[in-house]
């Protein structure tokens, strides 16, 4: 018989932690109710000061996920140049006060379109029968639209 020596007893490996289960992908987490961006606050104001000028029809337009040149479009018509004209230059001088400053400007020198752009958000300001003409909302008829009153 030989004689072999014994081997040193291993030291047991702790067994390993059980892992969770996981999540049914079905679950989803709990909604988060989250602030309005500070574009959608910075349309509401553009919408409200035309608004202030009397503008009629006024639309805010959802564009976030279609288009990449502005969060939310603001859309009014005014019954005469002069007042489109007015409605812009309120704007425009309104939004300078609470820091907000255009980064183009089109059209108020004939007062039949007005375009003012904030980054985020772009007001399209129109004399009716041209806001008919061009149909911004039968453009984008897919975007989730706000008539603001």
């Amino acid at each position: 018989m030989s004689t072999r020596p014994k081997k040193p007893a291993r030291a047991k490996r702790p067994s390993p932690e059980p892992k969770r289960p996981a999540k049914p992908h079905h679950e989803e987490a709990p909604a988060r109710v989250e602030e309005p961006p500070r574009s959608h606050a910075l349309a509401h104001r553009a919408a409200s000061l035309a608004l202030d000028k009397k503008a009629t029809d006024v639309v805010i337009l959802d564009m976030r996920g279609r288009a990449t040149y502005a969060d939310y479009l603001v859309i009014a018509s005014g019954e005469s140049e002069r007042q489109v004209t007015s409605m812009a230059e309120h704007l425009e001088e309104k939004l300078a006060d609470e820091g907000y400053r255009p980064i183009g400007t089109e059209g108020l020198e004939s007062g039949h379109w007005v375009l003012l752009d904030f980054g985020e958000v772009v007001a399209h300001l129109f004399f009716a029968e041209v806001r008919a003409f061009y149909d911004l909302e039968g453009l984008w008829v897919d975007a989730p639209r706000e008539l603001v009153a």
